[in-house]
């Protein structure tokens, strides 16, 4: 048996077989959120596409060997950097954020490609520089270069402005500075460094409708009332949607459509086709309202299991990771899909303001697609490689 085939054997098939269900659920999602609507009922075969220029990267991405990131990471950081310095001036503004750059009619959002060159350039300065030189096992200094790599992109981002993508790099520097065992009391003064300096951000750093939309949550936890024809509406509208689904929800629109009368004409309508949640079927940011007011608590639930699943099998590899660099890139992958699912579902729930926050695998986005199968390709190269000699230098494939 050839090592290339023995790798692609030892990939964790239920962590794939994980991905590859959440996949397939999300494009069936887009398909049912556009369904009968010329704007976006194609978005659901765009989506396939990108699922397809995806598959190979996750597998390239899995049978090499994780190490030669350690080659990778600062050039892709520096990459993604220039790119979101680029933004104001070849940026194209959509919702009042210049946050994609357009290629032909494709476009490619440098925030996310941010987010994985930040895993990989945190991953190896934590994981890989002390054996550069002995002064870099001093935790401040560990942790001051890593502020520094957070702080830069994280800047840029919320510049566009996309509260939603930069506030994921809070959580993940937090969780990756505490799997690289800095001292707790370290990461106990940064947060309440940062907890000072939030009514400051907000004050000042936070445009009128960013406020607006924290407000809306404030008011809606205070049990207030809320403006449901101004701020509130959207908040309100999905809130509805989700709630009068029930257990088993409504159904997709295009099976009420082949039911026969007289079972079709007791099928309820949902909000989303009766233009009651936005004015067109969003299949980014509030897919899962779509998702559930069509299948219900049922469904939600069989979603969210599945993604618990995902994230719990990744912390195992984690564990049985034969380095730091290894849980360290584990790490950084689990924080950004956990924030991601957290930040999407709890918007449409009212848990946390509407940031505009896309669902793992599940939400429409090439980029964004592209950059979860890259990590979790990632993932599986540390589950591939965890028996190798963590001080061998071999080459990638073998």
């Amino acid at each position: 048996m050839s090592p290339l085939f023995r790798k692609i054997l030892g990939i964790n098939w239920v962590v794939a077989i994980t991905m590859i269900g959440l996949m397939i659920f999300g494009v069936f999602s887009i398909y049912s959120a556009g369904f009968g609507d010329p704007a976006v009922e194609n978005f659901w075969m765009k989506q396939r596409k990108w699922i397809l220029v995806g598959t190979p990267i996750f597998l390239i991405t899995s049978l090499i060997d994780y190490r030669w990131i350690r080659y990778l990471a600062l050039p892709a950081y520096i990459g993604a950097i220039g790119l979101l310095f680029a933004l104001p001036f070849i940026g194209s503004e959509i919702n009042n954020a210049t946050s994609w750059i357009r290629i032909g009619e494709n476009s490619v959002q440098p925030s996310q490609i941010a987010l994985v060159s930040g895993v990989m350039i945190l991953a190896v300065t934590l994981g890989e520089l002390h054996r550069i030189h002995p002064i870099f096992r001093n935790h401040l200094l560990r942790l001051a270069i890593s502020l520094i790599l957070v702080v830069i992109p994280m800047a840029l981002v919320l510049k566009e402005p996309d509260m939603g993508s930069a506030s994921v790099w809070g959580p993940l520097a937090a969780f990756m500075l505490l799997v690289a065992n800095v001292p707790f009391r370290y990461l106990t003064v940064l947060t309440l460094l940062a907890l000072i300096a939030l009514p400051m951000g907000y004050w000042f750093g936070l445009k009128p409708y960013q406020k607006a939309r924290i407000q809306v949550l404030y008011k809606a936890l205070q049990g207030e009332e809320l403006d449901k024809q101004g701020d509130g509406y959207a908040s309100h509208r999905v809130m509805m949607a989700i709630g009068s689904a029930g257990w088993e929800g409504k159904g997709h629109k295009g099976s009420r459509i082949k039911t026969k009368p007289p079972e079709a004409k007791t099928m309820v309508k949902t909000m989303g086709e009766l233009g009651l949640v936005a004015s067109e079927p969003d299949v980014s940011d509030f897919i899962f309202g779509t998702i559930g007011e069509e299948h219900g608590y049922r469904g939600s639930m069989i979603m969210l299991t599945a993604f618990v699943l995902l994230l719990l099998q990744c912390l195992y590899i984690g564990f049985y990771s034969r380095d730091q660099t290894g849980r360290l890139l584990v790490t950084g992958a689990v924080s950004i899909l956990f924030w991601h699912v957290f930040m999407n579902v709890g918007m449409c729930i009212q848990l946390v303001p509407i940031t505009g926050v896309p669902l793992p695998f599940i939400s429409y986005g090439g980029t964004f697609m592209v950059t979860c199968m890259f990590l979790m390709g990632l993932v599986e190269s540390v589950w591939i490689h965890r028996n190798e000699d963590a001080g061998s230098e071999k080459s990638i494939f073998y």
